[in-house]
């Protein structure tokens, strides 16, 4: 399934895993893994034919002047890239239809080969919060001890169609190798990238790993994403009202129930299947 380069020496590798797909509200994950991944260099990608249903996860092709020119094919990429001299593996990429655990069993073993010492899942869950106010993570971990007091966590049992990311967890943990998530939440009406999820995202598993990167161009651009969206209030009188009442929500919630995020997550999964998509932010802005 692998096809690697030479990934030299790695010193307590950390492994970040983000698939597009689900979960991925506002592409929070795969952006955020973009972001380590983008000063880094390619290791090698996986065998597409054995990961995508080419129907639903379609290549696209271009045409220049009504000549075909060039496919692009759905694929997974693996990077090495460092933070603070600290090595980090990114794997990501668009979530396979096939060969979970085939997946899984892979990435475990080139883990144990490698030594990775960590695996950092990354992903968005939509909910019913409004881009207002500042992005929250929800943190999950293999081990109660691993979760840490300023970072929600879902409360009561949760349970939710499981995502790629998920098996790959389970893999990594049962050959002992721990596993942490961060899960930024993304208001359920944007409809593109949400930069202030990634940011936020990102400056969250720097505090974790116990490093420093600069990230203001994120920064930056989640402040103009805002401005975008608070431009489209003005105009749009039943979007203010509906971001006015989940600025009440919010500002009156006292945490996160299993219930209550099961809950997003379904309503999130139904509007996908039904092809009718999120709220006023679906024009790019």
């Amino acid at each position: 399934m692998f096809d690697f380069q030479d990934h030299g020496d790695l010193i307590s590798p950390v492994l970040l895993v983000a698939f597009e797909g689900w979960v991925s509200a506002g592409s929070a994950g795969t952006a955020t893994a973009e972001f380590f991944a983008e000063k880094g260099r390619p290791l090698g990608t996986l065998d597409p034919d054995m990961l995508f249903d080419y129907r639903a996860n379609r290549p696209t092709v271009d045409f220049v002047d009504g000549v075909m020119s060039d496919i692009e094919w759905p694929e997974l990429t693996l990077a090495r890239s460092s933070a603070d001299g600290r090595d980090l593996l990114v794997l990501y990429g668009t979530e396979p239809n096939w060969n979970w655990r085939l997946l899984g069993a892979e990435v475990a073993t080139f883990s144990e080969q490698v030594g990775v010492t960590e695996l950092v899942s990354l992903g968005g869950v939509p909910w019913a919060t409004p881009h207002t106010r500042p992005t929250s993570i929800i943190m999950t971990a293999s081990d109660s001890a691993r979760l840490v007091e300023d970072v929600d966590r879902p409360s009561g049992r949760l349970r939710v169609p499981a995502a790629a990311a998920n098996v790959v967890e389970s893999y990594l943990t049962a050959r002992g190798i721990p596993a942490t998530g961060f899960w930024a939440r993304v208001p359920h009406y944007i409809g593109t990238t949400y930069y202030p999820a990634v940011a936020a995202l990102v400056e969250r598993v720097c505090v974790h790993l116990g490093v420093a990167l600069d990230h203001d161009g994120l920064l930056d651009l989640a402040s103009e994403q805002i401005q975008q969206l608070d431009a489209i209030l003005e105009v749009r009188g039943e979007a203010k009202a509906m971001v006015e009442q989940l600025e009440t929500l919010v500002d009156g919630s006292d945490g996160t129930t299993g219930e209550e995020l099961a809950s997003e997550i379904e309503r999130f999964l139904r509007d996908q299947t039904s092809g009718s998509g999120p709220g006023f932010g679906d024009d790019g802005s």
